[in-house]
């Protein structure tokens, strides 16, 4: 079988329809969502919209669990907290039903998906260094674990001697008697330098992950941020991927 696996939209359509239009060259049997549907830019009906139509099964984010009242602000920037108090006074009621409806985790046979990290999922934790990650590690009963969040693309790597290693790599063959932590990076808001969305596939039958990019017209997604008077940073950080 062959997955989408995608997260942090963060209610950039834009970007979001540059996936989903790459996506459909790729002969992709299930898609799935890590989070963070919305939150930062201007569009958040309407990628809830796209993700139910899409997403077999999409869990929750800090954006999207905060802007229904369910994460506490306290955990945001200032900057961050104004966009969600924006979403949260934006958002249909239908779009809000979605997201108090996102669950923490979502496993199969061969994977399990988090947006954060597998030790306290509720609180959002950053998969963003080899504490973190051994933490989670102890944690995985299967074979791969999916993340988002900090949307940085990358891969945690435990060997079956356990060696741990971080890899950049965009495509991951899969090891028996390995564990891998893949962070799939960010749709909306890329922060590797790389300004254009990364969306992943992962083969069940080939034991292959691999990132992939695409570009969009972030420029658009910048004006309707503007047009908002959400903060101004965040469509600045767009054409940077930073």
């Amino acid at each position: 079988m062959r997955y989408g696996i995608f997260s942090d939209i963060h209610s950039n359509l834009e970007a979001l329809d540059a996936v989903i239009q790459a996506y459909q060259k790729e002969s992709i049997d299930k898609y799935l969502c890590i989070g963070d549907v919305v939150g930062y830019a201007a569009n958040p009906n309407e990628c809830v919209e796209r993700i139910k139509e899409l997403a077999e099964v999409t869990v929750a984010g800090n954006h999207d669990w905060a802007s229904v009242g369910l994460f506490s602000l306290d955990f945001f920037n200032p900057e961050a907290a104004q966009a969600i108090l924006w979403t949260e006074k934006n958002i249909s009621h239908s779009a809000s039903t979605f997201l108090r409806s996102l669950k923490l985790l979502y496993e199969e046979e061969d994977f399990i998906l988090v947006h954060g990290s597998l030790n306290d999922p509720g609180d959002f934790n950053y998969m963003n260094d080899e504490y973190i990650a051994q933490r989670t590690l102890a944690l995985m009963n299967k074979e791969i674990c999916f993340v988002g969040h900090t949307h940085f693309p990358g891969t945690f790597i435990q060997e079956e001697n356990q060696n741990l290693r971080y890899s950049k790599e965009s495509l991951i063959g899969i090891k028996r008697g390995n564990k891998y932590i893949i962070n799939v990076g960010s749709v909306g808001q890329p922060r590797d330098a790389n300004p254009t969305p990364s969306y992943g596939i992962f083969d069940s039958e080939k034991k292959t992950f691999e990132l992939k990019r695409v570009p969009y017209d972030s420029k658009e997604t910048r004006k309707k941020i503007y047009q908002e008077d959400l903060p101004l940073f965040f469509g600045e950080r767009l054409l940077k991927g930073r």
